[in-house]
C-alpha cells in the first residue's frame, strides 16, 4: 500500500495443473494461458492488486512455471527503488523433500516470505479468474470488521454450487457461518433460496490470524491443506471469518454491462464462453476500460492488415495479424494469418496460427503455432473432430500449442 497506509503483502496462488483446461496447459501452467488476445490469465489479478496500491506481490508457481515465471519478469517489474516487486517464487521445499499438499500448505511452506516483509495484512488471491476489483474496499472492511479473515464472494446459481465454495452468511449478512467445499445441496440465502455465495478465491488475512491457522492447520492430520477445504473451515468455527460481498465492490471506469463481472475459466467451455463475452457491441466484460486496466507485455508488431478482400466482425484483432479470409466473433492473438478463401467463425486463435487458404474452423480454441493446412475443416464433421481432438462437454474443439492438423 502506499507510504502512510495499512502494509500488505500480496500474495497470489498460482500452483495448480490446470487439468481442465487440458491441452491448453500441456505445455504451461494456467495462470499464464493466453486470454483476450494478448494478456495472460495472471494479468488480472496482477492489474487488480497493483491498480489498488499492493505493491509487493509474489507469486507462487510450482508445475510448469517456464512459461508463467518469464512472463511476470519480463513484465511486471516494478519501482526497486521504492521496494515494490511483483516476483514469481517457485516450489522451495523447506519444509522437507515435497511439493505442495495444497494451497494452504503453499503458503506453510512460504512464509519465509511473510515473517520478511512483516505486513500487517495478508491479501491471499486466485490466479487464473477474469474480473476487475478494487482491493482496497475489501481490505477497508477486513480493518473496520476486526475479522480474522475476510472472503470475497458472488452470488452465483444454487445449481452451480458444486463448482465452488460455498459461503453461509449469519443473520448479520458479514459473519460467515459455514465455509462448505463444493456442496451438492448447500442450503440458499434467505432472500433468494435458489442462490448462493460462491467465494472467488480472494482473501484478505490478519497477518497473525493467518500464520496461527496455518500452523493448527499442519498440525492436524487429517487435514488436506487447502484454503477453502482446511483453513477457511476453520476460521469459521472460531468466529473469525467474514464475506465481502462482491457486488459492493466498484471500480472507475465500469460500466453497468460489465459491473460484478467474474469469471472462473478452469474448463475449455467457461475459457471459451468468457472470450465470446468479450466481442458483443456491448460486451459483457469491458477490455477497453482505461480508468482501471489489464496490464500485459506487448511484442513490437505492426498493426492488423486486411487483404485480398480479407473481413472481420464482432472480433478482437491484434497486432500482427494479417486477415485475407473471413472471420466472425472470433478473438485473434497477435501474428494469426488467415488466408483466402478461409472461414473462421466463433474460434479463439493464439499466437501464430495460421488458417490455411480455403480452410473452415468454427466453434475451436487453438493454441499457439497450431497451423490448419488449405481445406482443412475443424468443427465441421463432429465425429471427425472427436476422434483428432479434444471436445469439451459443451462442444468446444480444443487443439494444443503446435498440434498438427491432418
Amino acid at each position: 500500500m502506499r507510504r502512510g497506509g495499512p502494509s500488505v503483502l500480496g500474495i497470489v496462488l498460482a500452483g495448480g495443473e490446470g487439468k481442465r483446461l487440458m491441452p491448453l496447459t500441456t505445455d504451461r501452467a494456467k495462470p499464464a494461458v493466453t486470454f483476450g488476445g494478448t494478456y495472460r490469465l495472471v494479468d488480472f489479478v496482477l492489474s487488480n492488486l497493483v491498480n489498488g496500491d499492493i505493491l509487493r506481490i509474489c507469486v507462487l508457481t510450482q508445475y510448469k512455471s517456464h512459461s508463467l515465471d518469464r512472463h511476470i519478469t519480463t513484465t511486471w517489474r516494478m519501482s526497486s527503488l521504492l521496494g515494490n516487486y511483483v516476483t514469481p517464487v517457485p516450489a522451495q521445499q523447506r519444509l522437507g523433500p515435497r511439493w505442495y499438499l495444497g494451497s494452504a500448505d503453499a503458503i506453510l511452506q512460504s512464509l519465509n516470505l511473510i515473517h520478511d516483509e512483516r505486513p500487517e495484512y495478508v491479501a491471499v488471491f486466485g490466479a487464473d479468474h477474469v474480473y476487475r476489483m478494487d482491493p482496497r474496499q475489501m481490505l477497508a472492511q477486513h480493518i473496520e470488521s476486526g475479522a480474522g479473515v475476510t472472503v470475497a464472494g458472488i452470488r452465483v446459481p444454487r445449481v452451480e454450487s458444486s463448482s465452488f465454495g460455498v459461503i453461509s452468511p449469519g443473520s448479520d449478512g458479514l459473519t460467515v457461518e459455514r465455509f462448505l467445499e463444493k456442496p451438492t445441496d448447500p442450503p440458499g440465502l434467505p432472500d433468494d433460496p435458489e442462490t448462493v455465495f460462491a467465494s472467488m478465491g480472494n482473501y484478505i488475512f490478519t497477518t497473525k490470524v493467518l500464520i496461527e491457522a496455518l500452523q493448527r492447520d499442519a498440525e492436524d492430520e487429517n487435514s488436506v491443506h487447502d484454503m477453502g477445504g482446511s483453513l477457511l473451515p476453520q476460521l469459521t468455527e472460531r468466529g473469525e471469518a467474514q464475506l465481502y460481498d462482491f457486488s459492493a465492490n466498484h471500480v472507475p471506469g465500469e460500466t453497468n454491462r460489465d459491473r460484478g463481472y467474474w469469471r472462473d475459466v478452469g474448463t475449455l467451455d467457461a475459457y471459451y464462453d468468457a472470450h465470446m463475452d468479450l466481442i458483443a457491441e456491448r460486451p459483457a466484460f469491458n477490455l477497453y476500460n482505461t480508468s482501471w486496466p489489464i496490464y500485459t507485455h506487448s511484442n513490437q508488431l505492426s498493426p492488423a492488415r486486411f487483404n485480398a478482400g480479407g473481413m472481420a466482425s464482432e472480433s478482437i484483432i491484434s497486432a500482427g495479424c494479417l486477415i485475407r479470409g473471413q472471420v466472425t466473433r472470433s478473438v485473434l492473438s497477435p501474428g494469426v494469418v488467415v488466408d483466402p478463401g478461409a472461414v473462421v467463425q466463433g474460434a479463439v486463435l493464439h499466437d501464430n496460427v495460421r488458417i490455411g487458404r480455403g480452410a473452415v474452423v468454427r466453434g475451436a480454441v487453438l493454441d499457439k503455432n497450431v497451423e490448419v493446412p488449405p481445406g482443412a475443416t475443424i468443427g465441421v464433421n463432429p465425429e471427425r473432430d472427436a476422434e483428432l481432438y479434444t471436445v469439451s462437454k459443451g462442444g468446444v474443439i480444443a487443439l494444443g500449442k503446435g498440434q498438427r492438423v491432418p
